[in-house]
């Protein structure tokens, strides 16, 4: 084979308008330190929605989006381990970094002013095929199957991450501000640490799933649980949601904003920061957290409430993505070219 089938950018617009292209291009061949996947599954993230629509930019268009990637290695570029052919890896967000600059040094390559990440730098997983970074692909456990571990790639990953940057402790009070791919997969972590799980969104649909996954409480982002909280997660991309959490946290609390985009904040009275309260947020993940995540979701287990797709319905996956019509994490299945298959 010398191409392959893969989805392509040209020029943002709404999800609602099918903004990605299906086309034949080169099948790429991997360079040094490279391997090519052919793709099993790959996950469909909020940040593919923001990348589409033009919120976030790429470098480049056309592009492939899509960084939730389960893959099988098929060719090795010079200098990589044989032994990687055949193996089943995953691709995270986290494509690369210089591994020179002061936050690589530190461990913290998610900040590298260099780094680059997929299905936005690259070409990503909506396609038969990609290449990788060897050194940047995550080992997948045998027990989670293809469209269970694509979720976790991202969603998992960065949710894990957001429980961290919190400083949850086990025995604490955990407010979920938005309940989608990654609060969903981030909630049965908090439960396996004996946390207590109050979740908070618009969706009755979305509390019920919430209280499915052991969450003590579930409401609307206004209600009140009738406890402060210790810490607290936003995933909504919503800054006035920001407020809203600094209210429910109690002195010395923190809160931490899961969002690679996010609407103005609108200005805050002191009295919701005041009182030793943290306010941070979580950019991206490091390679450790992605390898400590999966090991973690394995053992467990963590389960995904997916929705299969046929990888040839996208731009569907998108927009229902958009439009809410998702419940736990859309997955195109590589390789299935009927009707999508919900479940």
């Amino acid at each position: 084979m010398t191409t392959m089938r893969a989805w392509r950018l040209h020029a943002y617009a709404p999800a609602e308008q099918h903004p990605l292209r299906l086309e034949e291009v080169p099948l790429p061949e991997p360079g040094p330190g490279q391997v090519r996947l052919r793709i099993r599954a790959c996950g469909v993230c909020h940040t593919d929605l923001h990348t589409v629509e033009g919120e976030i930019r790429p470098p480049r268009l056309p592009v492939t989006p899509g960084h939730q990637v389960v893959g099988v290695v098929e060719a090795v570029g010079p200098g990589v381990d044989q032994a990687l052919l055949g193996r089943r890896v995953g691709v995270p967000w986290l494509y690369s970094a210089c591994g020179q600059c002061e936050y690589c040094r530190r461990g913290q390559e998610n900040l590298c002013p260099n780094a680059r990440f997929t299905g936005f730098h690259v070409d990503g997983g909506y396609a038969e095929a990609m290449i990788a970074e060897a050194a940047y692909v995550v080992p997948l456990p045998e027990g989670l199957d293809d469209v269970q571990a694509a979720p976790l790639l991202c969603a998992g990953i960065i949710g894990y991450r957001s429980l961290r940057v919190a400083g949850v402790q086990p025995g604490e009070r955990l407010g979920l501000f938005g309940f989608g791919a990654s609060a969903h997969l981030a909630i049965q972590v908090a439960r396996y640490w004996d946390v207590e799980v109050y979740a908070f969104t618009r969706s009755p649909k979305r509390q019920a799933h919430a209280r499915e996954l052991g969450a003590v409480w579930a409401g609307g982002p206004n209600d009140d649980p009738g406890v402060l909280l210790d810490r607290a997660i936003i995933f909504a991309p919503a800054g006035e949601i920001v407020h809203r959490a600094l209210a429910r946290v109690r002195p010395g609390g923190t809160v931490a904003i899961n969002a690679i985009y996010m609407t103005p904040i609108p200005e805050m009275p002191y009295h919701l920061i005041y009182g030793e309260r943290v306010l941070r947020t979580v950019a991206n993940a490091t390679y450790r957290d992605g390898v400590e995540f999966m090991e973690l979701a394995a053992k467990i287990p963590v389960r995904a409430t997916v929705q299969p797709y046929s990888w040839l319905q996208a731009n569907q996956a998108l927009a229902d993505l958009k439009a809410g019509r998702v419940v736990g994490e859309a997955v195109l299945v590589m390789g299935v070219e009927g009707a999508p298959g919900r479940a």
